[in-house]
């Protein structure tokens, strides 16, 4: 299926006008989600109450409003609303360039594809060219939908990427956190660089990683389709950070225990030189959830053949 844009914007270089087209750069696998019902079987229905009269409010009785003061708000037409909107200008003006790093991830926010659209191959061919050849990224200004945003334009393998970036308001600081400053000694230092070391990759490759949780989610749920009960057990015990007696022989102990790595990258080592427990042989619906790096081959063959023991309908758990 093709791709459908969101909108055609012009991308202001200079004297340079670029017509280009928008298109969202992900999409979301979508989580496993449950229905909430009667205890005869049958769905709930949300509803609305108004909070002065108790009464169900239906959607064609709703306004739109804003809260100015305490229980106070000035309510908005559906006219009203899109003209708010339409103050919205088709254009990403670049304001200056900067070094490809000088963005720090953390004030990333949505990420958009640009394609150039007709008549714009040649001079969106050449911006890209000129921020690649120049390790400079471009920071713009865009309104879209009621909003102003900094963008981040930037070029990708294939093509450019309209990187929304947040405000300063909207990152919070970690001197928050009044984190506390420890002593490192120098071996302790130089052991923890030895097992970076063993441990690194060249390049992350996305294709190594699954969601493994919501695998175990969806085999549950097949299980349980087919009649089995899914038999709740407790998780294994996971060592304290007060049982860290010695750090550099932990450290020592993770890199007796590890692998050099391959082009994949590997977990993150043990802060304690424990045997990773055994995963429990029935479904454990209340493990601790995490991202967790895919499986070895071996793992995986083990964990199809299992799932392959109880055939289950997969269209049956589609439906929500």
């Amino acid at each position: 299926m093709a791709a459908r844009s969101l909108a055609s914007l012009s991308l202001s270089f200079g004297l340079v006008s670029i017509p280009v087209k928008v298109f969202s750069a992900t999409e979301s696998a979508g989580s496993v989600s449950f229905n909430l019902l009667h205890n005869c079987g049958s769905r709930l229905k949300q509803q609305y109450v108004c909070q002065k009269e108790g009464v169900v409010v239906e959607r064609a009785d709703m306004v739109k409003g804003y809260e100015f003061d305490k229980d106070r708000y000035v309510t908005f037409t559906p006219a009203e609303l899109k003209a708010l909107e339409e103050s919205a200008r088709h254009t990403v003006d670049i304001v200056s360039f900067i070094p490809l790093a000088a963005v720090d991830p953390i004030y990333y926010d949505k990420a958009y594809f640009l394609a150039p659209d007709k008549r714009g191959a040649k001079p969106y061919r050449l911006l890209m060219e000129a921020m690649r050849e120049s390790g400079r990224c471009a920071l713009a200004r865009w309104v879209w939908k009621g909003k102003q945003y900094v963008v981040q334009v930037r070029p990708g393998e294939d093509g450019l990427i309209l990187q929304q970036l947040l405000y300063a308001d909207e990152v919070r600081s970690m001197k928050e956190l009044d984190i506390e400053r420890a002593d490192i000694a120098r071996p302790e230092l130089q052991l923890a660089l030895q097992l970076i070391d063993q441990i690194s990759a060249d390049a992350y490759d996305p294709a190594e990683f699954k969601d493994e949780e919501k695998q175990r989610i969806l085999e549950a749920i097949d299980k349980k389709i087919a009649g089995q009960e899914i038999v709740v057990t407790e998780a294994a015990a996971e060592p304290a950070g007060g049982q860290i007696i010695d750090l550099t022989e932990a450290l020592r102990a993770s890199l007796s225990t590890r692998k050099p790595a391959g082009k994949a990258p590997a977990p993150a080592p043990a802060p304690v030189a424990t045997a990773p427990a055994a995963e429990p042989a029935v479904v454990d619906v209340k493990e601790r959830k995490g991202a967790r790096r895919a499986a070895p081959a071996p793992a995986r063959e083990a964990a199809t053949a299992s799932s392959e023991a109880v055939p289950a309908p997969a269209r049956a758990r589609a439906r929500k």
